[in-house]
């Protein structure tokens, strides 16, 4: 019994400290663990950082020209508001951030002395987009209404087969005849209509006795408005009732003087986002009389002239003998049907843009594209040039974009602001207004 119980209990001992061999190699294997688990997240946070800091130095240091562009722009879209600037100077090197200012600065230069003329362009009647009816003996007999014909060479951007295809299926809309045709699907929550240009822009309005084209422009980054208003003889800048107070949305300054159809005209002083459109950036000219200060070199100014043409000339210059209203902001984008950025372009910031422009038939084409939004982030200075140009465009310059750009069409706001809880947009200290009537 006595040896059966040594054994017994020798036996256990064994056993008992074979157990506790068994642990000792498992604590050290599960510390191993921990520790691995513990430094997991701090060698992935390792890896996102060098990564991160990789590309950052792809980005602000590469050559490769498609990197280089959007630096550009980047810098360009940050310098270009006294508000976003630290978007630009916190993260980028001085000197690179100083590259791109030193050539907008060469590109102040280059546009500087460029200026209007219409050299060869004689202006023959006070309204040239009329149509001009062939009054020769040899005329052929009309084989369609005279009303529907003068209408297509009225609005000459249309695609006849998809007007008339929309008239076959709303018949109501030339009750009245061609000339009294008034389609509105222009507002932030219609689609537009089934109408296209031979351009292929969707039509969102025509006002036939207003002689005015609505058309949704979009792109890759943006969406906008172009409207063609056909008539230059109706086209004023309306001050704010309050102007060197404070501003007025544009749709308030457009009902106060008669106007159809009106969006953005001058800058103003802005100071950290807060501005009320009270204080003129530049000076401007309404109706004959002028408010604000010149902003001189580097600056351009459009001009509208009492032979209803606009003209684009040095903001240093004074106003010229013969204008009635001006604004004052950069850069000019044609000049004589000739783009004006230059071939080394270096306005490539995105941003909502607000351009005004008349073609070589002396059309008005205002255009405004939204932007900082989601659904559209804005475009540069040369994708508004190149819709223009579309258009024929023969004179056009670059107005105050950013939040204030803005259109206003019957009654409604047809382009939303970049700042969308603002549902009329900013108070703007003048805005450009094509009224029902000529402007006397």
């Amino acid at each position: 019994m006595a040896a059966q119980k040594l054994f017994g209990s020798s036996s256990g001992a064994r056993f008992s400290s074979g157990k506790r061999s068994g642990k000792k190699p498992q604590e050290p294997e599960n510390e191993t663990k921990k520790k691995k688990s513990r430094l997991k997240p701090l060698k992935i946070t390792l890896v996102v950082l060098l990564v991160l800091e990789i590309l950052y130095c792809i980005a602000i240091f590469s050559n490769i020209p498609f990197i280089a562009r959007l630096r550009s722009m980047y810098i360009e879209t940050a310098m270009s508001t006294m508000s976003h600037q630290w978007l630009a100077t916190a993260f980028i090197p001085h000197d690179i951030v100083n590259e791109v200012v030193t050539r907008t600065t060469t590109a102040r230069e280059e546009q500087m002395g460029q200026n209007s003329t219409w050299k060869g362009k004689e202006n023959k009647t006070p309204n040239p987009t009329q149509p001009v009816k062939n009054t020769e003996a040899t005329e052929p007999k009309e084989t369609i209404p005279s009303d529907q014909k003068e209408f297509f060479e009225l609005f000459w951007e249309l695609d006849q087969k998809s007007m008339l295809s929309y008239v076959d299926k709303h018949p109501e809309v030339i009750a009245k005849g061609w000339d009294k045709i008034n389609i509105n699907e222009a507002g932030l929550d219609d689609e537009g209509t089934s109408i296209r240009t031979t351009m292929g822009e969707q039509v969102l309005a025509i006002d036939a006795e207003n002689q005015i084209l609505l058309l949704r422009v979009t792109g890759s980054t943006y969406r906008g408005v172009l409207a063609v208003a056909k008539d230059p003889s109706r086209l004023k800048l309306a001050p704010s009732e309050y102007i060197g107070s404070v501003g007025q949305h544009a749709g308030d300054i457009a009902e106060a003087n008669g106007g159809v159809l009106a969006m953005t005209g001058s800058g103003f002083i802005d100071n950290d986002g807060g501005g009320n459109g009270g204080t003129l950036a530049g000076a401007c000219m309404c109706s004959g009389e002028t408010y604000g200060q010149h902003y001189g070199w580097g600056y351009k100014r459009i001009e509208l002239h009492e032979d209803n043409r606009l003209y684009v000339t040095d903001a240093s210059d004074y106003f010229g003998d013969n204008a009635t209203d001006a604004v004052e902001f950069w850069p000019a984008l044609i000049i004589d049907g000739e783009n004006a950025l230059g071939a080394d372009n270096i306005f490539t910031e995105m941003n909502p843009r607000a351009c005004l422009g008349q073609s070589e038939k002396e059309e008005l084409l205002m255009l405004v594209i939204e932007g900082r939004m989601v659904s559209s982030l804005g475009t540069d200075a040369e994708e508004c040039v190149d819709i223009l140009m579309r258009h024929n465009c023969y004179q056009a310059m670059n107005l105050d974009g950013g939040t204030s750009a803005i259109m206003w069409y019957d009654g409604e706001y047809i382009t939303e602001c970049s700042n969308q809880a603002l549902d009329e947009g900013r108070y703007l200290p003048n805005a450009w207004v094509y009224c029902d009537a000529p402007v006397k």
